[in-house]
């Protein structure tokens, strides 16, 4: 038998055998959608912990210009500028109370001199506040006031507060 020079033919199919067709497309892997549901969960999951976060634990957080007189603290702060402070139900212990926010008059920023001799004014404040926190030895004053910066933004307010050492529950108005 001779073979015709060149390659031999493509095979070819049987007679009768269906031809076949277009190749179809690869099925979608399922483990590319678990893999994407995983991180959305995870996604939400975070979403709602940073929420949880910000709503409810940070729930009782106010600058220091918000809190107001009656206001609980759930500690004294300890740095020379105070942003934010963490008021707590008076009920609870706590490390201070504020009891009077005097308003400093408008103007130009007078000076930390001045602030600190305006800050004099808490001393008969908390008296008549609390007549009986003024002879407590365990009770001390701690004043917030206002920064050049701050004052600049319109913050006069010099708040007062009876820091009590320990935390003790309930409240000092008398």
């Amino acid at each position: 038998m001779t073979m015709p020079p060149g390659p031999p033919p493509p095979p070819q199919p049987y007679a009768g055998m269906p031809q076949p067709g277009p190749t179809p497309p690869p099925e979608k892997s399922k483990l590319w959608l678990i893999l994407g549901l995983v991180a959305l969960a995870v996604v939400v999951i975070a979403i709602a912990v940073v929420l949880f976060v910000v709503l409810v634990l940070r729930a009782g957080t106010v600058t220091a210009t918000q809190v107001k007189l009656g206001d609980c603290l759930s500690e004294i702060p300890d740095g020379s500028q105070v942003r934010t402070l963490e008021t707590i139900d008076c009920a609870e212990p706590h490390a201070g109370e504020v009891f009077a926010v005097l308003q400093m008059p408008d103007g130009d920023f007078p000076g930390q001199d001045a602030m600190v001799k305006y800050a004099n004014r808490c001393a008969p404040e908390l008296a008549s506040y609390s007549p009986a926190a003024v002879t407590d030895d365990l009770v001390r004053l701690f004043v917030l006031f206002p920064t050049d910066e701050t004052w600049s933004d319109g913050d006069r307010a010099v708040t007062c507060v009876a820091t009590l050492d320990p935390p003790r529950a309930g409240s000092l108005r008398g």
